[in-house]
């Protein structure tokens, strides 16, 4: 038997389980795979170190074409995985930009933050308003990352993310805009896919699907122990008393949900409040019929999935858009 599994404290199937002597044993979104020049797509990647007293990391990726006369779209990418599992350097994540960046031709940082609950929230949000100051360094000519500074127009830099990356999205345009627009990057656009949003109430499949309610409503506390509950605005960002959505620190917003994902009536409670709101953006929702939570990456291979890929392509190369809501 292993010494490392003695006692079970929790298990959250098929993710991840922990142990009473503080052994954790994810059981997905480890397999790490290095950075390299993609054989299929063409795209190069390396790994950059962002802070070494946390050892907060990237992985930076380049279309196979790219000038220094020609500046790029920046996508900054937050993975999901319940702020427990996965890597921006696990296969799965490391394909999945690898895609985008092909089909979108930007250049693109998947960024490395620290999981739970090793590292308990707000960590993992800490982390991520770093990375996107470390990239502010570098559009204000202050760094000395060459692909940032040779390949990116910091005047069209997007953050993007899936389930837990999308909630991370979200949080870090709410404190660019409440708190620190003056110092912050430039955001021009957010993309959230299947957005981890959730609520103390009960709404549209959340209804029906009890089993997911109660893994979800455990995986939060457990990832977030000093969270007020499931109506924190972190998870719930319309919940009675969160900051106002006309405080989000961008011109654009792309939300995409899933016709069968536990969390979509959610994704389109964020949409129809932000559009609302008096926020004064672009806001603009789709939704996949007949699928479900990260669809896209489960089954990269498939027409909708394939459409999506191509959908995110569009809306970061779109011109600026006028200050209307649609």
């Amino acid at each position: 038997m292993d010494q490392n599994k003695v006692e079970l404290d929790h298990e959250f199937h098929p993710f991840l389980r922990a142990y009473k002597n503080g052994y954790i044993e994810r059981l997905i979104g480890s397999d790490i795979v290095s950075a390299s020049i993609d054989p299929q797509t063409g795209v190069s990647s390396k790994d950059v170190s962002i802070q070494n007293e946390t050892g907060l990391s990237a992985r930076l990726y380049i279309p196979k074409t790219i000038s220094k006369h020609q500046k790029l779209p920046l996508l900054i990418y937050f993975h999901g995985g319940s702020f427990l599992i996965e890597s921006a350097f696990s296969s799965l994540y490391h394909q999945y930009v690898n895609s985008v960046v092909a089909e979108a031709n930007v250049v693109a940082m998947s960024v490395e933050y620290r999981l739970a609950p090793e590292h308990p929230l707000p960590i993992a949000y800490n982390d991520s308003w770093d990375a996107i100051q470390w990239v502010d360094l570098h559009s204000k000519g202050e760094g000395s990352e060459s692909w940032l500074k040779d390949y990116v127009d910091f005047d069209r830099v997007f953050l993007g993310g899936d389930s837990a990356g999308a909630n991370i999205v979200h949080n870090m345009a709410m404190r660019a805009g409440e708190v620190e627009l003056k110092n912050c990057l430039k955001i021009h656009g957010i993309i959230l896919v299947q957005p981890y949003f959730w609520g103390a109430e009960r709404i549209g499949a959340e209804e029906s699907d009890l089993v997911k309610r109660d893994l979800i409503n455990k995986m939060w506390i457990y990832a977030c122990p000093s969270t007020t509950g499931h109506d924190d605005p972190h998870i719930n960002p319309v919940a009675p008393g969160a900051p106002s959505l006309c405080k989000l620190g961008c011109s654009r917003v792309l939300v995409l949900i899933a016709g069968e994902d536990v969390f979509r009536d959610r994704g389109l409670l964020y949409y129809e409040t932000l559009r609302k709101c008096g926020w004064g953006g672009v806001v603009e929702v789709a939704e996949t019929e007949g699928e479900d939570h990260v669809f896209h990456l489960t089954n990269p291979t498939c027409d909708k999935a394939i459409s999506m890929i191509k959908s995110l392509a569009s809306y970061m190369n779109q011109a600026n858009d006028s200050p209307t809501t649609k």
